[in-house]
């Protein structure tokens, strides 16, 4: 996609003219790169007064483990939807006020009541999407339906895949029906051959643009975050989307307010502010995934809502949960298999 995963920055800066300080309020947000609108920014900053800095991270990771080390300068992140459930389970996150939030009537049902996150205690949803297949469909002839209908020696070399090892495991157990959360050691070794065989079948590893080598024709076949499925079925019809037949990820980014910031009236604002139907357009025309804002889906258009990848098909999508050390488990294993 490039899934972009977004850093809300609320410090006071304070104005000295003689005996008169006045504070400047301001947002730090703590994102995904790329992934909110500035037309949403500077919308934001004209109707409130308060100034967004926007500080991105490039993996959930790495965004809690800088919340872990003690920074307490952001007022607003943007995890996905396991990484919220370790931030609750740690008691890293503020309870939203529900009165400050009334936007919350806009969602989708289907959201208002996560597994991860039961009744939105402590998120807001941003944007939804899944892991799934594109293809060439001028090139790759042979139906194409899953996992395992990618990962085959004829296609060496024309397979671009998103460089995130969690999810690869997860395809592997897709196909080894496991369930993608049950992260044993067991289950790691039962998926490890499958896995090697596939990584060498993939020309490249790109989670940030993926769709340039299926764009210039150096690879027929992806697996990719949806949002990028979406832009190239946008370019070209040809480009089909395609949900795996074993399952895939469905992904759920949200809003949260990290333990102890220091301006969380601001940041349920800004929260609010994005659950406006028309804000919320904004950002899935740019970032065309799955709007779990059902208000907003009224002002799209036909065509963004007919395309296959913003908006697929019925099929068994499953979001993360919070694994714990067994995360250290796959990047170790991962890391070897690479490096063999």
């Amino acid at each position: 996609m490039t899934r972009i995963p977004l850093l809300l920055f609320l410090t006071a800066a304070v104005l000295t003219q003689g005996c008169d300080r006045r504070q400047t309020p301001s947002l730090n947000l703590f994102a995904w790169s790329e992934y909110v609108p500035q037309e949403v920014i500077e919308g934001f900053t004209k109707e409130t007064g308060v100034k967004v800095n926007y500080e991105t991270y490039d993996s959930n990771e790495a965004m809690i483990t800088k919340l872990s080390q003690g920074s307490t300068r952001y007022d607003l992140i943007q995890p996905s939807e396991y990484a919220v459930e370790n931030l609750i389970r740690r008691n890293m996150l503020e309870p939203l006020g529900e009165s400050q939030i009334p936007n919350t009537k806009n969602l989708d049902e289907a959201y208002r009541n996560p597994s991860y996150d039961p009744g939105l205690k402590y998120s807001r949803p941003y944007m939804a999407g899944t892991v799934g297949i594109v293809v060439n469909s001028d090139i790759v002839k042979d139906p194409i339906r899953g996992f395992a209908d990618v990962f085959q020696p004829k296609y060496r070399g024309r397979i671009v895949a998103v460089n995130d090892d969690r999810e690869i495991v997860s395809w592997a157990f897709d196909v080894l029906k496991i369930p993608i959360n049950d992260v044993t050691p067991a289950n790691l070794q039962k998926a490890r051959p499958l896995i090697k065989s596939w990584l060498s079948l993939v020309k490249v590893f790109d989670s940030d643009n993926p769709r340039a080598p299926l764009l210039s024709g150096d690879c027929d076949i992806g697996v990719v975050y949806s949002g990028d499925a979406a832009k190239l079925y946008e370019q070209n019809h040809k480009f089909r989307y395609i949900l795996p037949e074993e399952g895939a990820h469905q992904f759920v980014d949200s809003l949260c307010i990290p333990r102890g910031a220091a301006h969380k009236e601001a940041a349920e604002q800004f929260i609010n502010y994005i659950l406006r139907p028309e804000v919320s357009k904004i950002i899935s025309d740019k970032f065309p995934y799955t709007n779990p804002n059902a208000e907003a889906r009224k002002l799209s258009s036909k065509e963004q809502l007919d395309n296959p990848a913003s908006y697929p098909r019925a099929g068994h999508v499953e979001v993360f949960h919070d694994i714990g050390p067994a995360t250290q488990q796959i990047s170790a294993m991962m890391t070897e298999l690479r490096s063999g």
